[in-house]
C-alpha cells in the first residue's frame, strides 16, 4: 500500500499577507505525513517591479514576461517569497527546501509558442521528475515549489502555479496516494458565488459538464476544475478546492 502525500497549492494573496501566511504555515505544518507546498507570488512581483521602475503588462489576467520581468519573477518567486516560506516552515520544525523546476531538473517546460499574444518567457510544462522528487521526500525533506521552470537550454520560465501543482501531483502519483489541495479565497466551488455557504461537496466529470452548461461553474473556476480532473485522470487520488484556512482535507469541494 502506498504512503500518502499531500500537495497544497496557495496563491500569492495568501503568501503575501503576513497574517494569512502565519495561519497557512501553522496549518500546513500540522498536516501528517509527506507533503509539498506550491506557491504563487504575482502581487509581490508587480510591487517589486514598480519599485524598480518596470511596468507590469497583463493580458487576460496573464503576465507578459519579457527579459526584465523574467529577472523580477525569478528573484521574487524563487528568492523573496520562496525563502520566506522556507524560513517560516523551518521555524515550525518542518525541514523545507525551496525548489524551482530547474533545481534537480524536477520540472521541464518549453517557451510558450506565439499565437495571438506573445507572453514572452512563459513556460508550458512538459512534465516533472516524480522519481527525483520522491527520493528527496523520502529523506524527510518537504519541497516548497516556486512557479518557475526551465527549458533545458539555460533559460528560466515563468509558469502558472496551478499547473506546477497539478504536474507535481501527477508525477508523484506512481509513488504515493496523492491528495492535491487548491487553496484560495473561497471555501470551495459555490452554487451561488455570493453565498459562501453554498459549497458543492463533490464534483465528478459529469457534474462538471452539467455545471458549466448551466453556468454554475464559470470564469477562472473552469480551468481550475479542468486541471483537477486532469490530475484525477493521471492517477491522483483526490483533489480538493477549499479556502486557504481550511487545508486539513475535511473542507471544500472534492473532485473525483
Amino acid at each position: 500500500m502506498k504512503e500518502r502525500i499531500t500537495v497544497v497549492k496557495v496563491g500569492g494573496a495568501v503568501v503575501e499577507d503576513p497574517d494569512k501566511l502565519t495561519r497557512l504555515i501553522e496549518d500546513f505544518s500540522a498536516i501528517v505525513g509527506h507533503k509539498v507546498l506550491v506557491h504563487g507570488g504575482g502581487r509581490s512581483a508587480t510591487k517589486i517591479a514598480a519599485q524598480l521602475g518596470i511596468e507590469s503588462q497583463m493580458v487576460n489576467g496573464r503576465r507578459i514576461t519579457d527579459e526584465a520581468m523574467l529577472r523580477i519573477v525569478t528573484m521574487v518567486y524563487g528568492g523573496l517569497v520562496n525563502k520566506n516560506i522556507v524560513a517560516q516552515l523551518q521555524a515550525k520544525g518542518v525541514n523545507a527546501l525551496g525548489l524551482t523546476g530547474a533545481d534537480m531538473n524536477v520540472i521541464q517546460a518549453h517557451k510558450r509558442p506565439v499565437k495571438d499574444v506573445d507572453y514572452g518567457f512563459v513556460g508550458d510544462v512538459d512534465g516533472a521528475d516524480g522519481q527525483q522528487l520522491s527520493r528527496l521526500i523520502e529523506t524527510g525533506i518537504v519541497p516548497v515549489m516556486a512557479p518557475l521552470t526551465h527549458d533545458g537550454k539555460g533559460h528560466m520560465l515563468n509558469t502558472n502555479a496551478d499547473t506546477i501543482a497539478s504536474t507535481t501531483a501527477k508525477a508523484l502519483a506512481p509513488y504515493y496516494e496523492v491528495t492535491l489541495i487548491y487553496a484560495f479565497e473561497k471555501p470551495g466551488v459555490l452554487k451561488n458565488p455570493d453565498d459562501d455557504s453554498s459549497v458543492i461537496g463533490q464534483i465528478t466529470r459529469a457534474d462538471f459538464d452539467r455545471y458549466v452548461a448551466d453556468g454554475t461553474v464559470a470564469g477562472g473556476m473552469i480551468p481550475k476544475i479542468e486541471n483537477a480532473l486532469g490530475a484525477i485522470d493521471a492517477g491522483v487520488e483526490r483533489v480538493i478546492i477549499t479556502k486557504a484556512d481550511a487545508i486539513d482535507g475535511k473542507h471544500g469541494t472534492i473532485i473525483i
